[in-house]
């Protein structure tokens, strides 16, 4: 297990850096863009920086050759002239600043000249303790609803649970939160309208999370439930069960110890992998009720009017992270739950 660990960890790496450094040149192939504030000496501080960065050339003259042209300013009698460095330079100064500064850029429209990894962290808690949140509460229900089909499966209480889950699970979120919004707040005015202010009561900012972990909720739950009904109905037919009742064990001992055990196998780890999908789907919810999360993040930054390159790369490292991430302790998982698929043993 150590030897697999250790190659997964290197190949999540080596996969990392390719997905950024073709993130980076994608990027760096959009127009240019300057910092977008009307304050000129933040726009000459931004460039300035840029320069001590290795992404910008400060020159007293015109030069078009030397790149793309982005600002001028005349400080103190003299002109300065900044111009982009080319994409193969910004590169290598992009890796150096990350490697040894753990410098990812700067804004240039959602908080010009601050740094991008800062603003990104001060938007990870809200996107984090709403999927958690959502993923403790859709868990348990989805597993519970999946082992009351399992156990009475082709009954009313089986068909009842299934059509439910094929209409819900046919919602998407996006249209979900739209009817709780609606009807849940603007209508009834039971809660927030959109996600409260930091200066708001802690009841408001706890009824805040109804709407959006009940939107991300709806179709976990309805994934879990027919996952677990599967992996349910095809252990309870299994031959060993009933090789477990024919020694003598109840109907329910036979469930708890084997039936439900062996079916969990392949379920926990999908809630990791749960987690992910939520992670990446609150993208629109956050945006739909003002969360302040990576996700609504995401979106300004892709401003089609003034784009934040720099913030965009961070988040885009961010989402790339956590699901390579996931994708170790998933498969590193599945060895702990069951001996038998662990990787590296002995014959």
């Amino acid at each position: 297990m150590l030897k697999y660990s250790i190659k997964r960890i290197i190949l999540a790496l080596v996969t990392a850096f390719i997905i950024l450094t073709l993130t980076f040149f994608l990027v760096k192939s959009l127009p240019p863009r300057g910092v977008f504030s009307p304050d000129e000496n933040v726009r000459y501080a931004f460039y300035v920086d840029q320069v001590d960065l290795g992404y910008c050339i400060d020159l007293p003259n015109e030069n078009p050759s030397l790149g793309n042209y982005l600002e001028s300013f005349t400080i103190g009698g003299e002109t300065h002239y900044f111009y982009t460095k080319p994409v193969l330079d910004q590169y290598f100064n992009w890796i150096g600043n990350i490697v040894t500064k753990w410098d990812w850029g700067r804004s240039t429209v959602i908080k010009p000249n601050s740094s991008a990894i800062r603003i990104i962290a001060q938007r990870l808690p809200a996107s984090i303790s709403i999927n958690i949140v959502s993923v403790v509460i859709s868990v348990p229900l989805g597993i519970a609803l999946g082992i009351l089909a399992g156990l009475k499966k082709n009954t009313w209480v089986d068909h009842t649970i299934s059509t439910v889950v094929m209409i819900f699970i046919s919602i998407p979120s996006f249209v979900v939160i739209s009817f709780l919004i609606y009807f849940l707040a603007f209508k009834s005015g039971w809660l927030p309208t959109m996600w409260p202010t930091p200066d708001q009561s802690a009841q408001t900012k706890a009824l805040a999370f109804i709407i959006p972990v009940a939107s991300l909720s709806f179709g976990s739950v309805c994934g879990y439930t027919r996952f677990v009904r599967a992996e349910l109905c095809e252990v309870m037919s299994s031959e060993y069960l009933l090789l477990a009742r024919t020694k003598g064990l109840t109907k329910n001992q036979a469930i708890v110890r084997h039936a439900l055990r062996n079916a969990f196998v392949p379920i926990l780890p999908s809630i990791l992998a749960e987690f992910i999908g939520i992670f990446g789907g609150s993208m629109i919810l956050e945006n739909l009720y003002g969360i302040p999360g990576i996700g609504d993040l995401y979106i300004q930054a892709l401003n089609q009017n003034n784009p934040d390159y720099n913030v965009l790369m961070v988040d885009m490292a961010v989402f790339t992270t956590v699901g390579l991430l996931a994708g170790i302790i998933l498969d590193l998982s599945y060895g702990f739950i069951d001996p038998r698929i662990r990787m590296g043993e002995k014959k």
